[in-house]
């Protein structure tokens, strides 16, 4: 089984948990902040993707980390069951996960965009707009510098692509010239 596919089933469960007491975002924010522990310090990333160390050891020295970070019960309980079932090197992944449930019960999707060049502000606000409107749902741009594509604008949200981009207008005016 593949880790991404592992790490959604615990986040659904933990999702279930905190969306139940009305504390989703807040777990979000500790999961991040539990991610982003474990990649700043490189004894702790040691501990949780170390398998030598017993599970159990795990959890006890990961609780006792979380508990002095301030963490809440809920959280520290699922890295407990997430360490005792020895999947402490999820971490990330969890993270991830989480992040994407949450997205999604907020619905809120996630658009790949690529640019030859850097949009501005405005230019920006406008293609998150105008796909939100496409979509019925809130967008996250996710950007990446392609310029490959010449110019304009390729957006993928979920399966479908968007292409405004001058190297898909041209690809599209060769099919048709091929075509006639």
């Amino acid at each position: 089984m593949s880790k991404r596919l592992i790490a959604r089933r615990y986040a659904k469960a933990l999702a279930g948990i905190a969306e139940d007491s009305g504390s989703l975002l807040d777990v979000q924010r500790e999961l991040a902040a539990v991610a982003a522990l474990v990649r700043g310090n490189p004894d702790l990333e040691r501990l949780a993707f170390n398998p030598l160390l017993a599970p159990s050891q795990k959890a006890r020295a990961l609780d006792a980390i979380l508990a002095a970070a301030g963490t809440s019960a809920t959280v520290r309980s699922f890295f407990g069951v997430v360490a005792g079932a020895a999947r402490l090197n999820l971490v990330y992944e969890l993270a991830a996960a989480f992040d994407e449930l949450v997205d999604l019960r907020m619905g809120i999707v996630e658009a790949s965009v690529q640019t030859a060049q850097p949009l501005s502000a405005i230019q920006s606000a406008a293609l998150q707009e105008a796909l939100a409107r496409r979509t019925g749902k809130t967008i996250k741009l996710n950007w990446r510098l392609e310029p490959s594509i010449l110019g304009g604008v390729k957006a993928q949200v979920g399966s479908t692509v968007y292409d405004a981009s001058i190297q898909g207008q041209l690809r599209l005016i060769k099919a048709r010239l091929l075509s006639a």
